[in-house]
């Protein structure tokens, strides 16, 4: 499975507007600046999504794009298959179903592109955005955690050194 440019995107998309879910609408604007996005691509994206009824939009000074669902309703494998297709390098299950069949000098090999993504595809399908937003608030919080630890060690540091006449 790979991932395309335009499937990051719509990821980071995504993400933005679970962030974001229950406060109204977000600007296409403020999510290409957010991710420094292309704002033209972006566009084209949320209106694949809308047309997918994942997002909607809403006209007006106060309008925007918000989650048409819950972003515990929403899968990641939706989004990757809505923008990039198949989450296998050779087409869905079924063709690697048939592949395994007709192929019995390769079968092995189609076997674990099987389990490739068959794997992949679980991880996917039981991944939703809040799943999403709840990591990157979690690695926000440690990171800022982790940087109050370090002020505070320069501040000691600062204070040994200064008593020590070492730092003015």
């Amino acid at each position: 499975m790979k991932i395309s440019q335009k499937g990051l995107y719509a990821l980071e998309a995504i993400m933005t507007l679970g962030h974001r879910y229950g406060t109204g609408t977000v600007k296409i604007r403020e999510i290409a600046m957010e991710h420094d996005l292309p704002e033209k691509f972006l566009e084209l994206i949320l209106l694949e999504m809308k047309n997918a009824r994942i997002v909607e939009s809403v006209r007006g000074a106060k309008g925007g794009y918000q989650l048409r669902r819950a972003p515990a309703d929403i899968h990641l494998s939706e989004i990757i298959r809505l923008v990039d297709g198949p989450l296998a390098p050779f087409g869905d299950a079924d063709q690697l179903r048939s592949l395994i069949d007709s192929d019995p000098d390769h079968r092995a090999l189609y076997e674990i592109f099987l389990k490739v993504r068959d794997s992949a595809a679980k991880i996917l399908e039981s991944t939703t955005v809040a799943d999403l937003v709840a990591r990157a608030k979690a690695g926000k919080t440690l990171r800022s955690k982790k940087k109050q630890k370090e002020q505070r060690l320069l501040e000691m540091v600062h204070k040994e050194g200064a008593r020590a006449g070492k730092i003015k």
